[in-house]
Parts: C-alpha cells; structure tokens; sequence
C-alpha cells in the first residue's frame, strides 16, 4: 500500500506504474483518492478551526459573564452550540473518508523496482541464468505419479475419496523423502544463520489484508466458516503478520526467520494436463525464509535469498534456473521478483519450485509495523520471503532427476542423513 503523500505529490508516477503493470482499469483510483484526501484534508482543517473557535469562544463567554453582559453572552452560546453540531458532523465525516482512502489504497499497486522488466504476463518473463547442466537420459521419465506408484509411494485415489481432488496419501520411502527434503532444508537454513520457527496456521481477516492483496486473497485463501480466521497459503502470511502494530528496535534487525508449515490453496482454475498429479494441489508442505530489514538493505538480502535456493536445489544434484519476473507478472505489494525453476528432464523445460520476493515497506505500512531509530524516529522495514522448499513440486524435480534406468532412485549425500543412511530408493 503506497502512502496517501506519495500519491498527492506524484499522481504521474503512479499511473505510469499502473500502466507499467498492465492494469489501466485502475488509473481513475489515482485521481479518485486524490479527490477523496483533498475532501478529507479539508475536512479535518475545518474541524480543527471550530475547535479552536470553541475554546476562543468559551473564554469570551466567561469573559463577558463576568462583565454581567449576559445577553452578549447567550449569543456567543448560541454560536458555540451551531459550531458544536457542524463540528460534530465533520468529525462523523472525517473516518469515513479515512476508510474510502484506505479501500482504493489497498487496489493500487506497489511502486515496482526499476530494474524490473516491462512485460503482460509470465511468459515475458526473463531467463537470468542457469545453474548446472541440464540433461536429458536415454531412457523414458515416466509422469511422476506414475514413479512414485511404482515405488509404492502415493495414492491419489483414495485421497479422492476421502477429501476430494488436489489431495494425496505419500506412503513409505516416498513420504519419508518428502520428510528428508523439509528437515534438510530447516537445517540449510538454520546454517546460513536463520531462526527456526513454527507458526500459527489460522490467521485473522485484518493480517490477511496486511499481507497480500484482496484478488490473491479472493484466489488462494479458504475461510473457516462462522469465524474471523483464515487457513495460511504460506508461512510468510503468519510469520510477517507476528509484528502486526509492533515497534521493532533497529537493533534487532534483521529479522531472518524460516518458517515451516502446511499450506491451504483453493487453485481455482483448470490447470492443464503437466499441473495434474501433486504440482497444484490444495495441501502441501513447505519450508519458508523471511527476512525483515532496513529499506537500504533489502535489495542485498533479495540477491542472498534467492541464492540459497540455488545452492539448495545444487545440492541435491537438481539444475536450476533464475527468472525475472515481468512487471504484470508481478502481485501487487511486490516491488521485485524471481522464480527458481527446476529442470524437468521428463518435459525437456524448467518448472517453478521457487519464488523470491522483495515487497518494500507495503506490508509494514498494511500492518502498521514500525521501526525506531537510535535517533527515536519511526520508519518502516522492508519484509522479503522466499521459498526454501516445497516438496510437491520439490519431489518432481527429485524423483525426475535421480531416477535411474532400473527404476530406482538415488539420493545424494546431503539427504542420506535423513533417510537413516538410505543410498536409494528400489521400487
């Protein structure tokens, strides 16, 4: 959410941003908010000035009582009291203009980062570069339902009946991997100096606005019904919802946090025949990084972030690539982001398993988080997130690219720990 100032001051360059993210329908806010702060600033100037009578007033009264001029003094009663209901009107006035400002804020979109792409939609994404080789073996990458089947690892059809479709029953190794990725990667994490953390998974309406916009929202989120509280789409929600109207010391940041819960999506829409089988589900695990810093720093955090992921997926022998995300591509609170796609050496492509995002200070300014300064002056952070691992789309990339040609599957070193010594995985 972008500061009411800003707007006033650079009407321009906030259309010009909308323009930049392909989203025209929203240009009148600008001036609509605009006309609305003008109606409220006014409103609020004209209310101070008949305080400021009335106390003016209340003296004269006292004055003039004093004297015996009490007729004098009835009338300047008379004009007090026509003063008290106009300002009494104004002051109805002043929160209801407050909330219609607020309401079209929360629809205008974060100012993007200039090194940003310009492009409609994610297939103008750009390609950074890539990390490992990717390849392709001289045997046949089955679909990877049908890997994890022929190790006795999934069953969707019960998972039909039982909760309906975009769920899944993992069994055996199968599900003792999904384990093994997740600890490795809270333990990657906590090496690179994060502080491990299990958040609530049900969050209120009001954090719910903090930290994303009202259309992911509207797309992602289920609502427990008969109650103010939202099952998380992702860690993140939660975690940066934890200072919601908190002032945090300077000292402490940054704040580096991973964060590991399960995640609950609607994913409305029909997906297509490569987004069947567990890539987009309505349940699924995942392990999250979030990073709460100093405005000047976050950039330097968002290039760390994402990096991680590389080294991440590099460890576990999976080639990876960077992709800049395009300014319509990009949700609105975020000021820049990438993805880390994963080769798919069954599809001969990459695949998101990743995504890194620096969002500014749009969900400190939603949730009113502030910092104090050693000069004890107020600012607000910069939050980021980043995908550490989800293992849904993390066990695709695994199982596609350590399957052998006699059906097993191989673990690298960095997993065996997890896995109680286990070299591979036999059908």
């Amino acid at each position: 959410m972008l500061d009411i100032k800003f707007v006033r001051d650079n009407p321009e360059i906030v259309k010009q941003n909308i323009r930049n993210k392909f989203q025209d329908w929203k240009l009148p806010l600008v001036d609509e908010v605009i006309s609305l702060d003008n109606d409220c600033r006014r409103t609020i100037t004209e209310a101070s000035q008949l305080r400021a009578d009335k106390n003016r007033l209340s003296k004269q009264i006292g004055a003039l009582m004093a004297q015996g001029k009490r007729d004098e003094a009835a009338a300047v009663k008379q004009q007090v009291a026509e003063s008290a209901v106009r300002l009494s009107d104004l002051e109805k006035l002043e929160p209801v203009y407050q909330e219609k400002i607020r309401k079209i804020l929360l629809q205008i979109p974060n100012i993007i980062d200039p090194s940003v792409p310009i492009g409609r939609d994610d297939s103008e994404n750009v390609e950074v570069e890539r990390f490992g080789e990717p390849s392709v073996p001289d045997y046949e990458i089955p679909y990877h339902t049908e890997i994890m089947e022929r190790l006795h690892g999934i069953d969707m059809d019960a998972a039909g009946r039982v909760s309906g479709n975009g769920f899944y029953y993992l069994l055996g190794d199968v599900a003792r991997l999904h384990s093994a990725v997740l600890a490795y990667a809270r333990d990657f994490m906590i090496g690179k100096g994060f502080t491990y953390c299990i958040p609530p998974f049900m969050i209120h309406g009001n954090v719910v606005e903090g930290v994303m916009s009202q259309t992911d929202m509207d797309a992602m989120m289920y609502k427990i019904e008969g109650e103010d509280l939202y099952l998380i789409g992702t860690s993140e929600h939660s975690m940066i919802g934890r200072f919601i109207d908190q002032i945090i010391p300077e000292g402490d940041l940054p704040l580096t946090l991973t964060s590991y819960s399960p995640c609950f999506r609607k994913e409305k829409g029909a997906h297509g025949i490569e987004e069947r089988g567990v890539y987009r589900i309505h349940q699924f695990e995942k392990q999250e990084m979030i990073v709460i810093c100093r405005p000047e720093d976050s950039m330097a955090w968002y290039e760390k972030m994402w990096r991680f992921s590389v080294e991440l997926f590099r460890s576990m022998g999976i080639p990876v690539r960077q992709l800049e995300c395009c300014s319509g591509d990009l949700a609105d609170l975020k000021v820049k982001s990438c993805d880390i796609e994963a080769w798919s050496p069954r599809q001969k492509k990459y695949f998101e398993v990743c995504s890194c995002s620096n969002l500014g200070d749009a969900q400190s300014r939603r949730l009113k988080m502030r910092v104090k300064g050693p000069d004890g002056k107020m600012y607000l952070p910069h939050t980021l997130n980043n995908t550490v691992v989800a293992p849904p789309r993390m066990l695709i990339a695994f199982l596609e690219n350590h399957l052998q040609a006699d059906g097993t599957v191989t673990l690298p070193e960095v997993l065996r720990p997890y896995m109680g010594g286990q070299e591979i995985i036999k059908p």
